[in-house]
């Protein structure tokens, strides 16, 4: 009997030393049999911030005299306006590019054609959670087709409230304006901080500068790395103050080249280059994409050097309150497509880009008019045919 307990004690001390042998040599399979420093020990430390926060990705994107922006974090994306209403198309077509299959939120700033004009597009091609227009009617055929989708779409809008905050993933986004009624559309606008880690972008669209006076009044941060610059441009917004609050290190303006505004003007341009602000602008360098980790901020091109402001021509005071639908009365829309028949067609549904002369044009609720290729190309129409070779 007691031969076969002493036998029994043997064997159990046996694979004692077995199992502690195979915890210091690190074999294969053992890390799951329980801890291994050793293994702890080389593996990468998971930091709170490294959990909590995602790669974002703003494109601000091209669409000529005025404005677009996509917000892309993780598998959720954000547009803030959608160009004027020939942009829809290309609008769609960038998003698609960018793998966008739905929207978590699309926010109208204000009512003005160069903001909204192209978002019956947008609303009609992508489902979308929220909706936040500003609380400003405009009887025009551009804000009746808007609401037309949306009602079509079965989906309802909101003006979100100053000092509420949103949900992008693992960023988020604070309203910080309009902060009263103003009888101007501009001042009426859904302004906004997107954060993303440590890193800041703010949008005040086509705000002016009595309400970026009661956005400071009202005491909240407008502090940011990126300020995507009001107005286009224009000397109406971006007061000396405003910017001495948000401090930025780079600026985006999104305007068109040889705009009758005079975008960007240099009073604004000569305030962020006394303070040592990179400038991107889409008139000189099509659509231009920040990356931000939450601690860095990448771009893919180089800030602007040139510092040229542009010129005001006639037409400029038609649109000097309402951004950029001033120029599409000055030159309506059948009449830039009608000077452009003989230049580049794209077709809507595929991309492609064909000469006007070409043998396989499109059906012609499909097509979409541009005077030079290198416009077809920014809108997105980037895939030459074959046959005509454009």
């Amino acid at each position: 009997m007691k031969k076969k307990i002493w036998t029994g004690l043997l064997g159990v001390f046996a694979a004692v030393l077995l199992l502690a042998g195979s915890g210091k040599t690190g074999l294969p399979g053992t890390a799951g049999a329980g801890p291994d420093s050793t293994l702890k020990a080389e593996a990468a430390p998971v930091t709170k911030e490294a959990s909590e926060v995602s790669t974002a990705r703003v494109h601000f994107i091209d669409v000529g005299q005025g404005d677009a922006t996509l917000i892309q974090c993780g598998t959720h994306a954000m547009l803030i306006d959608a160009g004027d209403n020939n942009r829809g198309t290309a609008v769609q077509l960038y998003l698609k590019k960018q793998g966008v299959k739905s929207l978590d939120y699309l926010i109208l700033t204000h009512p003005d054609a160069d903001h909204i004009g192209g978002a019956d597009v947008i609303i009609t091609k992508f489902p979308i959670g929220r909706v936040f227009m500003a609380d400003y009617e405009k009887e025009n055929k551009t804000y009746q087709e808007v609401i037309a989708a949306l009602s079509d779409q079965k989906l309802k809008w909101s003006t979100p409230s100053p000092g509420r905050s949103y949900a992008l993933g693992t960023a988020k986004f604070t309203i910080l304006a309009p902060c009263g009624s103003y009888e101007d559309p501009n001042n009426s606008s859904i302004a906004l901080l997107f954060q993303n880690g440590d890193n800041s972008f703010l949008f005040t669209a086509d705000a002016e500068k009595e309400a970026e006076g009661d956005i400071l009044e009202a005491g909240r941060s407008v502090k940011a790395d990126v300020y995507k610059v009001g107005h286009h441009g224009s000397d109406t917004a971006s007061g000396t103050e405003f910017l001495k609050a948000v401090c930025p290190e780079f600026a985006v303006i999104s305007c068109a080249e040889g705009n009758s505004y005079g975008h960007p003007h240099a009073e604004v341009l000569n305030s962020l280059r006394s303070m040592h602000v990179k400038v991107f602008r889409t008139d000189e360098q099509g659509s231009i994409i920040a990356e931000s980790d939450g601690i860095r901020i990448t771009w893919n091109c180089a800030p602007s050097e040139t510092w040229q402001s542009g010129e005001r021509t006639g037409s400029a005071t038609l649109g000097q309150t309402g951004g950029g639908s001033g120029q599409k009365a000055a030159e309506p829309e059948k009449e830039r497509a009608g000077a452009s028949k003989e230049a580049y067609i794209g077709n809507k549904n595929n991309g492609k880009l064909h000469r006007s002369t070409c043998s396989k044009l499109p059906k012609e609720e499909n097509r979409v008019t541009f005077d030079t290729r290198q416009d077809a190309v920014r809108a997105g129409y980037d895939d030459p045919c074959k046959i005509c070779k454009p």
